[in-house]
């Protein structure tokens, strides 16, 4: 029987061929289509990798958080970056904080009240780097991210822009593009059935062979 663990390798493993089959594909008209599908590989992949553990389903034990208030802010950083400081200086509620990484483990939210305002602050434990493939409580971690309204990156002042690019990469590889607009991209069912593509900007990154494929 095939453990949690080794059906997430299996994945992870999946992405980095697929990953190795694009940088040996040149870029050019014909490989579109084919990059096209690869891509599309890879995303469904990721997003196999965030899905909960067990058919039971939930975010994880301490993370299944109820939403409350007018919006929900996540405070997302790598370990003993002063998210939990961060969050009992601002709200009424205590989060545990400590000179060691990984003090916080599962999701301690607090609430922040403003003006007639009540706006739901997150503490999610630190992450690291490969939390896209499941690496630590990454899953977990970015599945409370995706239902945030805001996200806020707490970094370390002494690490310079480093820590910045690799957490905006890890958000990025499931989907998370921070302070970028979603792209223009509409879906309308209709009773007849089948697929009718049409765009009102030229094309630049797909065709029309590439979405009917994908779909």
């Amino acid at each position: 029987v095939k453990s949690c663990g080794d059906e997430i390798m299996g994945i992870v493993e999946k992405i980095k061929e697929i990953e190795a089959e694009m940088a040996r594909t040149q870029k050019n008209k014909a490989t579109e289509h084919h990059l096209g599908l690869l891509k599309a590989r890879i995303a469904k992949l990721r997003t196999q990798l965030l899905e909960p553990a067990g058919k039971s389903g939930g975010k994880g034990e301490g993370f299944d958080v109820a939403r409350y208030g007018d919006a929900r802010v996540a405070l997302i950083g790598f370990p003993s970056v002063g998210k939990s400081t961060l969050l009992s200086e601002v709200t009424e509620t205590k989060s545990d904080a400590a000179a060691y990484e990984f003090t916080t483990l599962t999701c301690i939210p607090g609430v922040i009240h403003y003006k007639d305002s009540k706006i739901q602050l997150l503490d999610l434990p630190g992450i690291i780097e490969g939390a896209a493939e499941g690496k630590g409580r990454g899953r977990q971690v970015i599945a409370v991210a995706k239902s945030a309204d805001v996200i806020l990156m707490v970094l370390d002042a002494s690490k310079g822009d480093i820590q910045k690019k690799l957490l905006e990469k890890e958000l990025e590889t499931v989907g998370l593009r921070l302070n970028q607009s979603p792209p223009q991209i509409s879906f309308k069912k209709k009773k007849t059935g089948g697929i009718t593509f049409n765009n009102t900007v030229p094309l630049s990154h797909l065709d029309e062979k590439t979405v009917m494929n994908v779909y």
